[in-house]
């Protein structure tokens, strides 16, 4: 009946009611039934787009993760190769 009604137009809806045998009022609360019903189902859908979005972000901080982790194993291995990098040597003198 609320969907009917909606589609109604304003200067239409006095009749539509009297063909029911409907008050305004009573429309009026199921109206805000209706929509007090619907309201969790939007609640749930933006809990549902937020999660979606952590999970986004979430997969992307572990992908850099992989990659730092994989840049430190390639930075031990090339360190065991070449060495820390110090110098050992003496710095030369001009004299």
């Amino acid at each position: 009946m609320v969907l009917d009604a909606s589609q109604v137009r304003d200067t239409e809806l006095g009749a539509f009611l009297r063909e029911r045998g409907l008050h305004e009022e009573t429309l009026k609360d199921w109206r805000a039934a209706a929509l007090e019903a619907l309201g969790p189902q939007k609640k749930v859908a933006a809990e549902s787009r937020r999660v979606r979005e952590l999970e986004k972000q979430l997969r992307r901080k572990d992908r850099a993760l992989a990659e730092t982790a994989a840049l430190l194993v390639l930075q031990k291995k090339a360190r065991a190769i070449w060495g820390d990098g110090a110098d050992d040597t003496e710095p030369k003198s001009d004299e």
